[in-house]
């Protein structure tokens, strides 16, 4: 199958909450839906090292400590908030934010159309930060406001960072991306 020439579009945001074992090991629960998607941004994380010998850079490496970035979306959930963010949604329909609430960390997935096939991420161990908010008047128009949500992407303690569908991944993994966070079949050894 042919690969993409061009990324466009944004859709299909979910988040999965995490649970980490005594060892650093993340495991998730059932991928949730994150209406309204805007726009998400990644901007790496990491540095160049570059070591000079002989007059020149003899050596140069580079680390990868993840991304940071943003998600601007049309509404939070009041799942997320609740799931995510540690608001507590009382019987009264009331949600309250307080300054001992517990953010979880998450997966997140999304997907980037492209001229082929729509192009499906994962990313692993994302922690994110409140967002602010704000509103404006009507006027003639009415321009619906956004809320943009930072976060950062760090590595499992196995090194992931990130997953993404190729042309080459096969139907049954592509259509259930959503549907659990992917985890690779692990490796049998034969004797």
């Amino acid at each position: 199958m042919a690969q993409n020439k061009v990324k466009f579009g944004l859709k299909n945001v979910h988040y999965a909450v995490a649970t980490e074992d005594e060892d650093g090991v993340l495991t998730y629960s059932a991928p949730v839906r994150y209406p309204g998607a805007v726009s998400l941004t990644l901007d790496t994380r990491g540095e160049t090292t570059e070591f000079y010998a002989d007059d020149r850079v003899y050596y140069a490496t580079t680390t990868n400590n993840g991304y940071e970035g943003t998600y601007e979306a049309a509404e939070m959930p009041v799942s997320f908030r609740t799931d995510v963010l540690g608001d507590i949604l009382d019987a009264d329909g009331v949600l309250t934010e307080t300054t001992n609430a517990k953010t979880q960390k998450i997966a997140l997935m999304f997907e980037f159309d492209g001229d082929v096939k729509a192009t499906r991420h994962a990313l692993y161990n994302v922690s994110v930060s409140r967002p602010g908010t704000s509103s404006s008047t009507k006027t003639e128009t009415t321009e619906p406001t956004t809320q943009e949500l930072s976060f950062v992407a760090s590595p499992t303690v196995d090194g992931v960072v990130k997953r993404s569908t190729t042309a080459e991944t096969p139907d049954e993994v592509y259509n259930a991306w959503f549907t659990t966070v992917f985890e690779p079949a692990p490796v049998v050894e034969t004797p």
